[in-house]
């Protein structure tokens, strides 16, 4: 499969996965902070041309409150920037880093209400401010309720003493005015949502890496265990004949040799099962790296690359990749995993700075030439048009010596 780095695809997350969580967390979190304040703009929009459609010096008094209002909203940024942080922090309300933005709530509130002649207007900035604080759990419904309460009941105070006007234009500001510690405290609640199951993911991936190191930590126990076991009988066996039988102490001694290498075998095929990655997620983890890091990616993954020789390609590409990220020019870059007659092909190709770091490259593939020819495979690389490419050829069915595994 061909696919360019540009596009999103079921290998697209960067690895190891959770820094593409973490940017839709902070993404979701740039439109609640968006959403609400656009919520607050346009409430302080509509009350500032309700003041300019009054009859007298309305211009400046709707300077005053478009003014105060930006002032004020700046102040509410700093309460949601507190509110999310809260979401990882102790329990309790941090009063000293809120008190400045309540403040000028109160202030603005006080102003704005004067000069538009609104009771409503005066508490709103407030009500709103106080709905941004992170409350405990279900103190919070209890503020929004409350605000909501005394918003409707203060509109109709102003209806009541006459500071609006018969008609549906006026009584739109005060509407909006009630319905907006709703539509914040919405906003918000689909944030909690999002960080609960964030954190409810985060608890997820520690109790399975938990579980795994409990079920290594087990298999090694019940392997190692057996075979110490045994060891030790067969050695205090052969330590038992060693006077009246010698050869049977000399039997026993060389089953106590097969026993260890019996456990070491286990352990190595333990220790292979547990670390082996199919050569189509390696190619595929390498092409999001590089992607990672800048690169123009270009990669061509057989259907079948799983069934590869993992063993031995799988460090080959671990150590091209890095030797990309090292002396690339980091423009560009070519990965290539396909099948050929009677084995498997990997190419990896990228743009180099100068001549000269091809001889730093080729002395890093040193190691990598001889366990590809242990396998009876083929390493080449080399420089051109500015390109410097990496080409490995292997049979198929290939198995590295013991000795080359534990390497």
């Amino acid at each position: 499969m061909s696919s360019p780095s540009a596009l999103v695809s079921p290998f697209g997350d960067p690895p190891p996965g959770a820094r593409q969580l973490a940017r839709g967390v902070t993404a979701t979190w740039w439109y609640t902070l968006s959403a609400v304040v656009f919520l607050e703009i346009f409430l302080v929009l509509v009350w500032a041309l309700r003041v300019l459609a009054e009859p007298g010096d309305s211009a400046g008094a709707a300077a005053i409150v478009t003014v105060g209002g930006l002032v004020w909203l700046a102040s509410t940024t700093v309460l949601l920037s507190a509110y999310r942080r809260r979401a990882h922090a102790e329990p309790g309300i941090p009063w000293a880093r809120i008190a400045v933005p309540l403040l000028i709530a109160v202030a603005y509130g006080a102003v704005a209400g004067l000069v538009a002649n609104s009771w409503q207007l005066a508490l709103m900035p407030l009500a709103q401010s106080l709905v941004l604080v992170h409350w405990p759990r279900g103190v919070r419904i209890r503020v929004v309720l409350l605000a909501t309460l005394v918003l409707v009941c203060l509109a109709v105070v102003d209806g009541v003493r006459g500071a609006v006007a018969d008609g549906v234009p006026e009584w739109v500001p005060l509407l909006y005015t009630i319905s907006i510690p709703g539509m914040t405290v919405s906003s918000l609640w689909w944030w909690d949502v999002l960080m609960t199951l964030d954190r409810a993911r985060a608890s997820e991936a520690r109790l399975a890496a938990t579980q795994e190191r409990l079920r290594v930590a087990t298999d090694v126990h019940d392997l190692q265990g057996h075979h110490l076991q045994v060891i030790a009988l067969q050695l205090e066996l052969a330590e038992r004949l060693i006077d009246r039988d010698p050869a049977a102490a000399l039997q026993q001694l060389r089953l106590a040799r097969a026993s260890v290498d019996d456990a070491r075998q286990g352990t190595r095929d333990l220790a292979t099962r547990f670390r082996s990655v199919p050569l189509g997620d390696e190619v595929a983890n390498a092409r999001d790296l590089l992607s990672a890091a800048g690169l123009t990616v270009e990669a061509e993954i057989a259907a079948d690359a799983d069934a590869a020789p993992g063993v031995a390609l799988g460090p080959v590409i671990r150590e091209t990749t890095t030797n990309v990220l090292r002396h690339g020019a980091g423009r560009h870059a070519r990965l290539l995993l396909a099948r050929t007659a009677g084995g498997w092909r990997y190419e990896i190709a990228n743009d180099v700075v100068v001549r000269t770091a091809v001889e730093s490259i080729g002395s890093g593939l040193d190691g990598v030439r001889r366990r590809i020819a242990e396998v009876g495979g083929t390493l080449e690389f080399g420089e051109h048009d500015g390109e410097f490419a990496v080409v490995v050829t292997v049979p198929d069915g290939v198995a590295l010596s013991p000795a080359e595994e534990d390497r």
